[in-house]
């Protein structure tokens, strides 16, 4: 199974100079739940916006810069080539962005856990438009702002619907 995680804002804005646009505990706690234990695939902008390997995690990196390296993480220069030794470790794998990476595996995934932000903020990452005649959403859990986090959100899941 290949997940798609994201956090969006309402008009699917995910990102600014390459930094997350809010501060979401919930969100955070979430994305650790779901992807720990499994191999995550991201590419270099996400990678250096995090600063460091992701604990519990084989983390994968997708870069077109050939003379890049960096401790603690396995580097390959295509998605198809990341997708191939995630396999090898884990069936469930996650693609945890960015808005490229999201782009070149929206069509080869199976779910997609979205955490939907209600905030519209300025961006210049954009998660690609959820088609509703491809995904299904099959979940929905919501959490209003409280002191830690400031803004309401939900927890969507998506399913890939089967093709007749």
């Amino acid at each position: 199974m290949t997940t798609i995680v994201v956090a969006m804002g309402e008009k699917n804005e995910i990102g600014f100079n390459n930094q997350l646009l809010w501060h979401l505990p919930k969100d955070l706690k979430h994305f650790k739940d779901l992807t720990s234990g499994h191999p995550i695939i991201m590419g270099r902008k996400t990678y250096e916006s995090i600063g460091k390997p992701l604990p519990n995690r084989t983390n994968i990196v997708v870069s077109r810069k050939k003379d890049w390296f960096q401790e603690g993480i396995l580097i390959v220069g295509s998605i198809k080539e990341a997708v191939k030794f995630a396999k090898k470790i884990d069936e469930n794998i996650f693609i945890i962005g960015g808005g490229n990476i999201y782009e070149q595996t929206i069509d080869i995934a199976d779910k997609l856990e979205v955490t939907l932000v209600k905030a519209d903020l300025e961006a210049d990452t954009y998660f690609p438009k959820i088609d509703g005649k491809v995904w299904s959403k099959t979940n929905e859990v919501c959490h209003e702002k409280d002191e830690k986090n400031q803004y309401d959100f939900c927890f969507q899941t998506f399913e890939k619907m089967k093709s007749e």
